[in-house]
């Protein structure tokens, strides 16, 4: 359940991209954890990639912004 742990995907889009119930994704991921298949440097890694999802999220609605912008100010010109 390794894609569960360091996807970045929440548990629902795990459990549903792998057609099971979320009680069974909980079951399996516990399971896997309990059998310390998951490396420190796993988790380091699936946090790291958390934090930079969070911090392009605003810079892509920015990014959405600006290009409105730049549509609407060329649109004045002509």
């Amino acid at each position: 359940m390794r894609i569960a742990l360091t996807s970045g995907l929440t548990r629902k889009q795990v459990a549903n991209d792998l057609g099971v119930g979320m009680s069974t994704l909980k079951k399996w991921i516990t399971a896997h954890r309990d059998t310390d298949l998951v490396s420190k440097e796993d988790l380091e890694l699936a946090k790291e990639n958390d934090r930079l999802r969070r911090e392009v999220l605003p810079l892509k609605k920015e990014r959405e912004i600006l290009k409105k912008a730049t549509q609407f100010f060329a649109g004045l010109k002509q």
